[in-house]
């Protein structure tokens, strides 16, 4: 076999696993963070094997796996501590990786058969109405001026009453305006659909956009940080954290728990999965499926506490 050319950093494996990340990022449009996770899980499965095969691999050596090194390197990250879920997320990349690896290498990509570890099946944890209603007025009481509270209020309010991820909102654009009666959203993979937006959400983001003290037009974003800039959605995180530390509300209150909060109580309501699918903007129809187990899981509750016989 032909010697394999240098990267600049002497180690043509990791110069491919840089080449996947822009393919991700580029050709596959995955999130900054999916992109940052997938190449470091590469990165870490290239050095896992060369401890493993004490020798360095190259590019051809990734396409010579064995089942034998999947499960290794499988037990060498649940031996650190790794969760099934996160093993699972890990071997997916891999696997990934491996096939891209393939691919540039003009051949076909053979995998070894191996099992992931099963991912245990979790629920969302929904938030009543009346606490989605209270951690959003809290953030907004408990920010710096009337402006930011009102941000603050308007993002939280937007996160459960249209079921929007933190990214999304974030994504949103002066464009936007005036607000009608739906929003039109980029969600994963720059896929757009169109969400309802109820007259609470409307007028809380009205007020917001009425108080702040920077121009929100043309192609600047909707939510701006204190200076005027992009806001950066960690502070949305903090604001909630405060919000349900002062209000005494359980850690798992999240911001992205609003948005399941959105869709279980949708469900309940009437709505019908495809409906939902949709609204959230799930590419498949089992991700929203589980919004079925958590309404069941919540008509159980109920029944074993009112029920005399429970």
């Amino acid at each position: 076999m032909a010697s394999e050319p240098l990267s600049e950093n002497g180690h043509p494996a990791r110069d491919l696993a840089a080449r996947w990340g822009g393919y991700l990022a580029h050709d596959r449009r995955r999130s900054p963070h999916t992109v940052r996770a997938y190449v470091a899980t590469a990165h870490r499965f290239i050095d896992f094997l060369g401890r493993y095969r004490g020798e360095e691999i190259g590019r051809f050596g990734l396409l010579s796996m064995h089942a034998a090194d999947l499960r290794a390197f499988l037990a060498d990250r649940r031996g650190e501590g790794l969760g099934a879920s996160s093993a699972a997320r890990e071997m997916s990349a891999v696997r990934a990786f491996l096939t891209y690896a393939a691919e540039q290498a003009d051949s076909p990509a053979q995998l070894p058969r191996t099992r992931a570890p099963k991912r245990p099946r979790t629920l969302p944890r929904p938030a009543s109405p009346d606490d989605a209603m209270a951690l959003a007025k809290e953030a907004g009481d408990g920010a710096a001026n009337d402006w930011l509270g009102a941000r603050d209020m308007a993002i939280l309010l937007l996160l459960y009453g249209a079921g929007l991820r933190v990214a999304e909102a974030m994504s949103l654009t002066a464009k936007c305006l005036p607000l009608g009666q739906a929003i039109r959203v980029t969600g994963k993979r720059a896929k757009t659909r169109i969400v309802p937006i109820v007259p609470a959400v409307k007028q809380a983001i009205e007020d917001y956009v009425a108080l702040c003290p920077y121009p929100i037009s043309g192609d600047s974003p909707l939510f701006v940080g204190a200076k005027g800039g992009p806001l950066n959605p960690d502070l949305v995180r903090r604001a909630v954290s405060g919000a349900r530390h002062r209000l005494g509300l359980p850690d798992s209150l999240t911001p992205h728990a609003l948005r399941h909060s959105f869709a279980t109580h949708l469900l309940a309501r009437g709505a019908d999965l495809r409906s939902l699918q949709e609204l959230l903007g799930h590419a498949s129809l089992s991700s929203t499926q589980i919004y079925t187990d958590v309404d069941a899981a919540r008509l159980l509750d109920v029944y074993r506490h009112a029920h005399p016989r429970a």
